[in-house]
């Protein structure tokens, strides 16, 4: 392959990429790699085709430069070769002949850009930003399918209250910054809310926000939901995969339930934090991501660092700032205004009247202490809005769990009353478990509270029930 010219199309986007370059030109694969090396991305160079063959069945690129004429594996093979293995790597075709057959073969292969040599570089560099461009797209694409998967709470932080308004300065002043945060609060009090506005108010907004809790992770997949895995790592990982922290990359990743990590993964986050680089599982190279990491739990992290279970060093990490949330039946004078915010969303409207909740309907929500705080409330207005057809709520359309007139003397019964047949007591739990999915929709903390056991084993106990296509979680 021979080059022309010196100039190069620099990376503004300080989003880096993972670059295989193969060309059987000793001159070329160094200036190529020092030229794109200066504008941060990290590159690996193969000598031919075999040599770049083995390079994929060791690592993952996120884009291969390949030169279609070397002798022993061509171009074409190694191009046939990466689509087996990492089918999510984009590929650079470089010819010198470009020719309608040999476009046409490029593009049926999935080919991201053909240049033609003799190639400038910064012909290159303007189709390696293009490959950037595409990730960074991808990337926020994932971010919002796996948003889809969580129930959307509003995007203001709704309280007037002195603990929440220094909820709201400490988010103004440290959300433009890179610094580790760490959001501590009861179950339902609005953590993953106050992690996205974190990310909102900063510089990296226009980046995926992925949200990540480390609770209902497999605890034999988690490693590889987090860092990613190559083709073949280890049973059912048919080709390679991106982890949640390259998804995030350039943006912010939030981990919910910090505090279920075991000890393993505890140091393998804390390696990570500490150096940007993490290893996807089965790969032999380190890759650097840039990501903001904030944090969360309803555990009291300490207690566990004093237990044993939790590392300490990991612990002072994530907490250079704390943000704590106060519970809802200690913030009571925003109940209204709070309300009248969800009542909108549910009713899928931009905003409500005043008067949507009726005086003695709003009396019975501040009356109410919420164990499940803002989520307990949710569940309770959307319960309200279907009853109330749209309009003004009233007393008699909240459930009478929060204070309605049918629940005085209220207790809360037992939800099996009897069995089709004789159940194991194993199948009794099951049947417990999936009835109390059922009457909270899937809500995983207000089930595990109404049980009373903690979120992991209830995580644990659906996985279970799933793999025998038993419970749906």
């Amino acid at each position: 392959m021979r080059w022309s010219g010196s100039d190069i199309v620099s990376n503004s986007n300080n989003f880096t990429l993972r670059i295989l370059f193969v060309d059987d030109e000793a001159g070329l694969r160094l200036v190529f790699k020092n030229d794109l090396q200066k504008q941060g991305h990290e590159v690996t160079v193969a000598e031919d085709g075999a040599a770049a063959i083995r390079l994929l069945d060791e690592n993952v690129y996120d884009c291969a430069i390949v030169d279609l004429n070397m002798p022993n594996v061509d171009g074409w093979g190694v191009v046939e070769h990466l689509k087996k293995v990492s089918p999510d790597t984009d590929f650079i075709i470089c010819t010198g002949h470009g020719n309608s057959p040999e476009i046409i073969k490029a593009l049926q292969l999935g080919a991201f850009d053909f240049v033609l040599k003799p190639a400038t570089l910064t012909n290159i560099s303007t189709a390696v930003n293009r490959v950037i461009e595409k990730h960074k797209l991808r990337n926020c694409t994932l971010a919002m399918k796996s948003e889809l998967k969580a129930v959307r709470g509003p995007t203001d932080i709704i309280g007037e209250t002195a603990s929440m308004q220094r909820v709201k300065t400490l988010i103004n002043k440290i959300g433009p910054t890179d610094s580790s945060i760490l959001i501590l609060g009861e179950t339902g009090t609005g953590k993953e809310l106050v992690a996205r506005r974190i990310h909102e108010v900063s510089h990296r907004s226009h980046m995926p926000f992925v949200a990540v809790n480390c609770g209902a992770l497999p605890e034999h997949l988690v490693e590889s939901e987090l860092f990613g895995h190559k083709k073949g790592a280890f049973t059912g990982a048919e080709t390679a995969r991106k982890g949640l922290i390259e998804i995030a990359k350039g943006g912010t990743l939030f981990l919910d339930e910090l505090g279920e990590l075991d000890k393993q993964m505890q140091v393998k986050m804390l390696r990570f934090l500490e150096s940007g680089e993490l290893r996807r599982v089965g790969d032999n190279e380190t890759l650097h991501v840039d990501v903001r990491i904030v944090c969360a739990t309803n555990r009291h992290l300490q207690d566990m660092v004093s237990e044993g279970s939790f590392r300490e060093d990991l612990f002072f990490r994530v907490n250079t700032f704390e943000i704590r949330l106060p519970p809802l039946r200690d913030r009571k004078e925003d109940i209204p205004s709070l309300a009248r915010t969800i009542v909108a969303r549910h009713m899928k409207r931009a905003d409500v009247p005043n008067d949507i909740l009726a005086p003695e309907a709003i009396s019975l929500l501040r009356a109410h202490d919420w164990p499940g705080n803002v989520r307990e409330l949710s569940n309770a207005l959307e319960h309200a809005v279907i009853l109330s057809d749209g309009k003004t709520i009233h007393a008699e359309d909240l459930p009478t769990s929060v204070g309605g007139r049918a629940s005085e003397g209220h207790v809360r019964p037992f939800l099996v009353t009897n069995f089709p047949r004789a159940m194991t007591l194993d199948e009794i739990e099951e049947e417990v478990i999936q009835q109390t999915l059922d009457k909270y929709k899937g809500d995983k903390p207000a089930v595990a509270g109404e049980l009373g056991i903690a979120l992991k084993t209830l995580y644990n106990k659906i996985n279970l029930y799933a793999s025998r296509q038993r419970v749906s979680a």
